[in-house]
């Protein structure tokens, strides 16, 4: 099935207009403005009511004689009163979670909104499984909302990243939460995977949010597209007989939804029911805003 997905609990966070290369957005009580390549449209708002909103507004780095930039990094300009981080609430059902936001040199803030509704249905499936001890690996962890989420449900939780920085951003986000024992790993993901399988350990669930292009503690380079299929055929691996969910996220321009629909088919066979679609936030406007793509399966159907 494919669908679009956009978040629908997240009262902290507002897409409230987007164009012209760029997306103004609220978290908590700020509002900030940054890049977005995909919002090739006219923004709803005048420059005048941007101006305005924006408290925080990414600049990027210099370009170069060709117009290119050359770099993803920039800087934040601030308006006077806007802090550098600052908390936001993410509340579903029995699942309350609280996330440390920062205005990063990359533009990134530390959350994705859009990946809302994949922390709910991570939430949902951990609570349908009754019973046995619940383990989950979460590969390309980041900042750590969807492990969160895990272990609000009451899962054991193996949180994976390469970033030593951003693992301690994900503790301080465990703790803002009042959850605890997630276990860390600084490591690169596919290093990690090949040695769970030597160890013959399993999950009921598997996490995935892999970047397109990225490197390891150690230098190890990571493409996604040489290294993905190889990666979902070890996780094949590490799953449980039952009570099963496996979450696939996507965010490089230019794929198909159809792409990470067929890697875990065709890994995992027809016995599965695979779910498909596209992450997206909507503006005031109505403007559907895509922000990644995602493909996701379990035995509870």
């Amino acid at each position: 099935m494919i669908q679009l997905v956009s978040p629908t609990h997240f009262s902290d966070y507002e897409l409230i207009d987007t164009g012209n290369f760029e997306k103004l957005e609220r978290f908590g009580n700020y509002v900030i403005a940054r890049p977005e390549p995909q919002a090739i449209w006219d923004k709803a708002l005048s420059e005048k009511e941007w101006q305005k909103s924006a408290q925080a507004y990414f600049k990027r780095g210099r370009q170069n004689a060709n117009n290119d930039e050359t770099s993803e990094r920039g800087e934040w300009i601030l308006k006077k009163g806007m802090p550098e981080q600052w908390f936001v609430n993410y509340n579903y059902k029995s699942m309350q979670l609280k996330m440390r936001l920062g205005l990063t040199a990359f533009k990134h803030v530390g959350v994705f909104p859009e990946q809302a509704e994949n922390w709910n249905y991570i939430f949902d499936m951990l609570q349908s499984f009754k019973g046995n001890e619940i383990d989950v690996l979460n590969l390309f962890a980041y900042t750590g909302a969807a492990s969160l989420a895990a272990k609000a449900a009451g899962a054991d939780v193996t949180h994976v990243d390469s970033v030593k920085q951003v693992i301690s951003w994900s503790r301080e986000n465990m703790e803002a939460s009042r959850l605890n024992n997630i276990k860390w790993v600084v490591e690169d993901a596919l290093k990690f995977v090949q040695r769970e399988v030597r160890r013959g350990n399993k999950y009921n669930g598997i996490i995935l949010d892999p970047p397109a292009y990225g490197h390891g503690p150690d230098g190890e380079k990571w493409i996604l597209e040489n290294s993905l299929n190889e990666l979902i055929k070890l996780c094949s691996k590490l799953l449980k007989e039952k009570n099963i969910f496996f979450v696939l996220n996507m965010y490089s321009m230019g794929f198909s939804v159809l792409v990470p629909e067929n890697i875990l088919s065709s890994v995992f066979g027809s016995k599965i029911k695979i779910e498909s679609g596209e992450l997206c936030c909507s503006d005031r406007a109505g403007r559907k805003l895509p922000l990644g793509i995602f493909s996701r399966f379990n035995d509870n159907y």
